[in-house]
């Protein structure tokens, strides 16, 4: 394509449009029906260039036209309480059941690193003289010691809020690094095994895994949960930066991040849940059974929501996506 010519040949189009777009007034039946027609000519334009011969000073241009035409032709939309009550409902768990497949193997073999973490520190001494002195071990671990301690030692609200946001961060992170190949969240995901493994080791050697036990599962098992939807997801991220399938990168990348945005408020209201469970229930004097009791419905009121209405929502179509008046056109792309 010699683009100088294309853009002779064109350029008055493009000029109309832009002339149309400036209008105060509101336009006649007529001209609203030539902008429409001059909004698709000029996407049509737009695509040929991109895919022919890219100029990125005549792509900006036609980018920023095209998309001002597109905002009059298809006018601003406002969300609503349906659109939440379709994100809650639809989008969140068909975006979290489509995942399955990356964050259940990821939950699967990150506990069975946690695990092998706690055993190896808890079965050997000179690796636990490693972490610290003797002396602060067994304060660590006493009854009413510090790893007790730490739950009380704000009040509830306040711990609760803090926790929310620790962990709000970590998923936030892990969603948004995928994009980086995948490394990054592998080493947030690792960090995080490593904490809850030295836990296990150090509590386990001094007789108290029963304890050990009480304190995590009544919001640990939610929590980690979330963590590994969203360390699932930020893999799943990375790996369609890797191999988009039949899609174009851009188109995929597009798609899986903005489910990936969606992903990170729905589970900032699951560790909400998780962090209240954390400052309220972890601490109460509530039986140890009672308070990790708490803990499964939790965590079991979450994989039924995930597995019964995101199964229903995905068979239905719904990718946990924006819906198509929420995402940018897709602009033909020539052959």
């Amino acid at each position: 394509m010699d683009l100088d010519v294309f853009a002779s040949a064109h350029r008055a189009e493009w000029d109309r449009l832009d002339s149309l777009l400036r209008r105060r007034r509101r336009l006649t039946g007529a001209e609203a029906d030539e902008l429409v027609a001059l909004y698709q000519r000029a996407a049509t334009h737009l695509s040929l260039i991109q895919s022919s011969a890219p100029d990125p000073q005549l792509t900006g241009r036609l980018s920023r036209l095209v998309a001002r035409a597109r905002a009059t032709v298809t006018g601003t939309r406002r969300a609503s309480w349906r659109d939440v009550v379709r994100f809650l409902t639809t989008g969140f768990p068909a975006a979290v059941y489509r995942s399955r497949h990356w964050w259940v193997p990821t939950a699967l073999l990150s506990t069975a690193v946690a695990a092998l973490l706690g055993w190896w520190i808890g079965t050997h001494p000179e690796v636990q003289s490693t972490i610290a002195a003797p002396s602060d071990l067994r304060e660590l671990t006493r009854p009413g010691g510090e790893y007790e301690t730490y739950y009380s030692s704000h009040p509830a609200a306040s711990f609760a809020a803090q926790v929310w946001t620790n962990n709000a961060q970590a998923a936030a992170l892990c969603l948004i690094l995928g994009v980086f190949l995948c490394l990054p969240v592998l080493w947030i995901l690792f960090q995080n095994m490593l904490n809850l493994g030295v836990g296990l080791g150090l509590m386990s050697s001094a007789g108290r895994f029963d304890t050990f036990l009480g304190l995590v599962l009544p919001h640990g098992l939610l929590e980690l949960t979330a963590v590994f939807v969203a360390a699932g997801t930020g893999l799943r991220l990375g790996w369609t930066l890797v191999d988009p399938g039949p899609r174009s990168r851009r188109t995929a990348m597009a798609e899986e991040g903005r489910a990936a945005l969606g992903m990170a408020l729905g589970l900032a209201l699951v560790l909400f849940v998780s962090g209240a469970i954390e400052g309220f229930v972890t601490p109460s004097g509530l039986p140890t059974w009672a308070r990790i009791g708490i803990g499964v419905v939790a965590e079991l009121a979450f994989l039924t929501y995930v597995f019964v209405l995101g199964g229903r929502a995905t068979r239905d179509g719904d990718t946990g996506d924006l819906d198509e008046t929420g995402r940018s056109a897709e602009v033909p792309t020539a052959a």
